[in-house]
C-alpha cells in the first residue's frame, strides 16, 4: 500500500484529536456550572475520540502491519493521556472507583452510558470518511460487514482480556504511586505492548466501550460471547488488581521494600 493512504489514516486521526479538542473547549465555555453534566460530556467527547481513532487504526493493521498500528496506538495514548483530563472512555476505571469508594453506583452508570453513546454514534462519521474513499485502503469498507477479532474460545478470550487488563491496571497504578520521569510515555508503552502481545488471540481491546463501539454485532461471535470477553473479562481484571495491589508480596515487587512494609502497617 502507497504511504499516501497511510498520510490520509494518518490525517484522519490527527483531525478527530483536533476537533475533540475543539468539543472540549466549547464545552467547557458552554456548561460553566460545576456537576455531573460536564463530566458525562467530557466522557462522551473522549469515547467518540478514542473509538473514531481506532476505527482508523483497524484500516492501519489491515493494510501497514501490527508494526505501524502499534506506533500510532503508542502516540495516540500519549496524546489522550494529555488531553482528557479526568475522562477514562472506559467503564471499568468507574468501577474501580466504585469498589474503593470514591464514586457513586449512578455516576458509574451515567459514566459508561455517556461513554457507550459517544463510541457507538462517532461510527457514523467515520462511515461517511470511509464512504468519501480518499484512501484505496478505504475502498468498500464503508458497508462491509465486519468480523470479529476473536481467535480463540470465548472463555479463552475471556482470560485473555482480564489477564492483560489486569496487567494493564497494575502497571498504571504502579506508575501512579512511584511517578517515574516519563511516566506517562512508560505507561502507554506497556498498554501498547500488551495490545499487541494479545492481538491475534483476542483482539487485545481492554476496554470495554472500543470494544463494544468497534465489534459488536460482527459475524464471528454472538452478542453473549462479546459480554463474556471484552465486558465480564476485562472489567473482572480491572476491579481483581485492586486487591491484587495491596498483596504486599506485589507491591514488594513493583514498589520495593518500603512499600511493602508501608502496606503491613496499613
Amino acid at each position: 500500500m502507497s504511504t499516501t493512504a497511510l498520510g490520509i489514516s494518518a490525517l484522519f486521526m490527527v483531525g478527530c484529536c483536533a476537533l475533540a479538542q475543539i468539543a472540549r473547549v466549547i464545552s467547557r465555555r458552554l456548561v460553566t456550572r460545576e456537576g455531573l453534566v460536564p463530566i458525562l460530556i467530557n466522557e462522551a467527547i473522549a469515547a467518540a475520540e478514542l473509538c473514531a481513532c481506532c476505527f482508523e487504526l483497524i484500516i492501519v493493521a489491515d493494510n501497514f502491519g501490527v508494526s505501524m498500528y502499534a506506533v500510532c496506538l503508542f502516540l495516540l495514548t500519549i496524546w489522550w493521556g494529555r488531553v482528557w483530563g479526568d475522562a477514562s472512555a472506559c467503564p471499568y476505571t468507574h468501577m474501580e472507583d466504585v469498589v474503593e469508594g470514591r464514586t457513586s453506583f449512578k455516576e458509574m452508570a451515567l459514566r459508561s452510558w455517556a461513554e457507550l453513546m459517544g463510541g457507538c454514534c462517532v461510527y457514523r462519521v467515520v462511515q461517511v470518511f470511509w464512504w468519501l474513499e480518499l484512501a484505496e485502503t478505504h475502498r468498500g469498507r464503508a458497508f462491509e460487514a465486519c468480523n470479529a477479532d476473536m481467535q480463540v474460545s470465548p472463555y479463552l478470550g475471556a482470560v485473555i482480556e482480564g489477564v492483560a487488563t489486569l496487567l494493564c491496571r497494575l502497571a498504571s497504578k504502579t506508575i501512579s504511586e512511584k511517578e517515574p520521569r516519563f511516566g506517562s510515555y512508560i505507561d502507554s508503552f506497556i498498554g501498547t505492548s500488551l495490545v499487541v502481545a494479545a492481538f491475534n488471540f483476542s483482539g487485545g481491546y481492554f476496554n470495554p466501550v472500543l470494544a463494544t463501539a468497534l465489534k459488536w454485532g460482527c459475524r464471528g461471535h454472538t452478542h453473549l460471547e462479546h459480554i463474556i470477553v471484552y465486558w465480564i473479562g476485562a472489567c473482572a481484571g480491572a476491579v481483581l488488581s485492586i486487591p491484587v495491589f495491596k498483596v504486599p508480596a506485589v507491591r514488594r515487587l513493583l514498589l520495593g521494600e518500603g512499600a511493602a512494609s508501608k502496606s503491613k502497617q496499613e
